[in-house]
């Protein structure tokens, strides 16, 4: 009997180390990536591929960072800190145009900015004609213009807030005052009061509806500026060329996280919850967010191409972006070609 399991211990050893080497080599084939993200809802895709574990299921270890806006992260691109950023497609543009060799390899959302107003403001909009009468009359009864809280100059909601102001509303300079903070400060100085209307995107819209009686969308996305781009994944030129496999698998999950929650809308807005509201906000609150008109979920980055070009543009114009870019040169369509569907 001793022979004989003498005789079974190699094969024993043999078949035990056989289980361990794929182990092994998964954990050596396993890839990092810094990512960047800000806490909203068009970064959806980046919370369900988390808190599905699809990441990890893929051999991906994504190290997120937060910020409280775009401009703040094309900073930590500037410095090398982050393979790949969540971003709006304005900071993303600024960054290519400040000499950052970046790369939008999926895009996010369309329609994802409204304006939301409050008290006075939104009775000016109820009683008016046309928006611009609606501002020049709340600064006539209130005797200052109205307070618009956005991101800084530079992000998305900033430049379809101006935008809509000057080539859709044709609202006067003087009726309004725009006041630039990150995204948790633009929701606290709304349900305080201290502003009168915010150029912002979900969940804050759907939030600051549900605790503020007077609140309402005063401008719908679409109205504010016709298919306009949003929130992009942005990779470093870096991190394509030595992390390309991380990329593209990144870059699959991120269009499967897409239809995923197009169609699984619970179980997204609680992937959601556990990332940006858990223990403020409400799975419900959020399955609002995620399904309201202002979260158009997307992958293909050509769908916002065009509408890149016409930001752009405007950008330029008012001097946000004082350098413009080759738009074709910042998309690279060949991961999310590659991805099988």
């Amino acid at each position: 009997m001793m022979g004989a399991l003498a005789l079974a211990l190699p094969r024993i050893m043999v078949g035990a180390l056989a289980l361990a080497l794929p182990r092994q080599a998964h954990a050596q084939n396993r890839q990092a990536l810094r990512v960047g993200y800000i806490p909203i809802i068009p970064m959806t895709q980046l919370f369900v591929m988390e808190g599905e574990g699809w990441t990890k299921a893929a051999g991906l270890d994504l190290a997120l960072t937060r910020f409280s806006s775009g401009p703040a992260m094309v900073q930590a691109l500037a410095s090398g800190s982050l393979d790949v950023a969540y971003i709006g497609i304005g900071p993303a543009m600024l960054a290519r145009a400040r000499g950052i060799d970046v790369k939008v390899v999926a895009a996010n959302v369309i329609d994802q900015v409204a304006l939301i107003g409050r008290g006075r403001l939104v009775e000016a909009f109820a009683a008016a004609p046309t928006p611009a009468a609606a501002f020049a009359a709340f600064r006539a009864a209130a005797g200052r213009p109205a307070k618009i809280a956005t991101l800084p100059q530079g992000s998305v909601p900033d430049a379809v807030l101006r935008y809509y102001l000057q080539e859709t509303a044709r609202v006067a300079d003087a009726d309004v005052e725009i006041v630039g903070v990150g995204e948790e400060q633009v929701q606290q100085l709304l349900l305080a009061g201290a502003v009168d209307a915010a150029s912002i995107l979900e969940p804050i819209l759907t939030i600051v509806l549900e605790r503020e009686r007077s609140a309402k969308v005063i401008a719908r996305a679409d109205a504010m500026f016709a298919r306009q781009p949003g929130a992009v994944v942005l990779a470093t030129r870096a991190a394509l060329g030595a992390q390309r496999a991380a990329i593209a698998a990144l870059v699959a999950l991120h269009v499967k996280a897409t239809a995923f929650a197009r169609g699984n809308p619970d179980r997204a807005a609680a992937d959601v919850v556990a990332f940006i509201g858990k223990g403020l906000v409400s799975a419900a609150v959020m399955r609002k967010a995620l399904t309201s008109d202002a979260t158009t979920l997307i992958a293909d980055p050509r769908l916002i191409v065009d509408s890149t070009r016409l930001l752009q543009d405007f950008q330029q114009r008012i001097g946000a972006q004082p350098t413009a870019i080759d738009i074709d040169a910042l998309f690279d369509f060949g991961f999310y070609d590659a991805v099988p569907r």
